[in-house]
């Protein structure tokens, strides 16, 4: 009984505790290395997150204004399309009108210069008939003794006396001005046609190719509208997905009340104190 006692006296009363001290010690530092690893894999991810937040934020807005700009070229060129195809409308119009009237103008013209040339025949031939007819009547009469009472002997209704034959002769004179007037005024009339449809087609062709390069233009950029609205929705969601993980990592690498460094103090002044009474009870000199 005795020997029992003497090799119960020289066991160590603490064994126990320090073994539980020894033990916590060792939790502590597998902890620091837990710790120590999870906050080199939180700063890993915060900066990749942090960096494809930043990244997918401005071809968000990149796309936006891009899709925005699109958006209102298009109405341009649309009320672009719209006027230009309105002139181009009004041109063949005003072509057309144009035309109509040239034409019928034309038409009055032909039959104006058609009907003084007839008259004047028709009044060249009357005169050429009162011509020869006053001028046998002349001889006729040179040959009859004229009364004491005529100072002048009788000359009848020719061009001299302005009879019958000044008066066709006037009227013959007024069908050929009429006949010159009409015809200058056609050349007049036909130039000025010609001009007009020939800058109306010029300004018409011109239009013409404006709406076609504006309407290839507007399909482009309808395309390039789809693409971009398209890209918008995917970076938009790879956006959304950055945000939904970065709120998952907040609460363990952002949002855990004390700072890492300050857990990092903490846990180095408990183990330091627990190595500190471990030693005490080791018997050890403190000094």
């Amino acid at each position: 009984m005795l020997s029992a006692l003497a090799v119960r006296a020289e066991e160590d009363p603490f064994t126990k505790v320090k073994k539980m001290i020894k033990d916590l010690i060792v939790r502590l530092m597998e902890e620091a290395n837990e710790e120590a690893e999870h906050k080199g894999w939180c700063d890993t991810e915060l900066s990749t997150n942090e960096q494809t937040r930043k990244e997918k934020t401005t071809q968000v807005e990149g796309l936006h204004a891009e899709i925005d700009e699109l958006e209102a070229s298009l109405t341009q060129l649309s009320e672009e399309i719209t006027e230009l195809a309105g002139s181009v409308a009004d041109l063949d119009t005003a072509m057309a009108e144009a035309t109509k009237l040239r034409q019928e103008e034309k038409s009055k013209n032909t039959d104006t210069i058609s009907d003084s040339q007839e008259a004047q025949t028709a009044v060249a031939q009357a005169l050429t008939v009162l011509k020869e007819f006053y001028a046998k009547s002349a001889e006729a009469t040179a040959f009859v003794q004229e009364p004491e009472i005529f100072d002048d002997s009788y000359k009848g209704m020719g061009s001299e006396s302005g009879g019958v034959v000044g008066m066709l002769e006037v009227i013959e004179s007024d069908f050929a001005r009429l006949e010159a007037d009409t015809k200058a005024s056609e050349a007049t009339s036909a130039k000025e046609y010609d001009e007009f449809m020939t800058d109306s087609q010029v300004d018409k062709a011109k239009k013409s190719t404006d709406v076609e390069h504006k309407g290839s233009k507007k399909q482009d950029q309808e395309q390039s509208l789809v693409t971009k609205r398209a890209d918008l929705e995917g970076t938009q969601k790879e956006l959304d997905a950055a945000l939904e993980y970065y709120d998952k990592l907040k609460p363990s690498c952002v949002d855990s009340g004390v700072s890492f460094e300050d857990r990092v103090a903490r846990r180095k002044e408990e183990i330091e104190s627990l190595q500190e009474a471990l030693k005490i009870l080791n018997g050890e000199d403190l000094a």
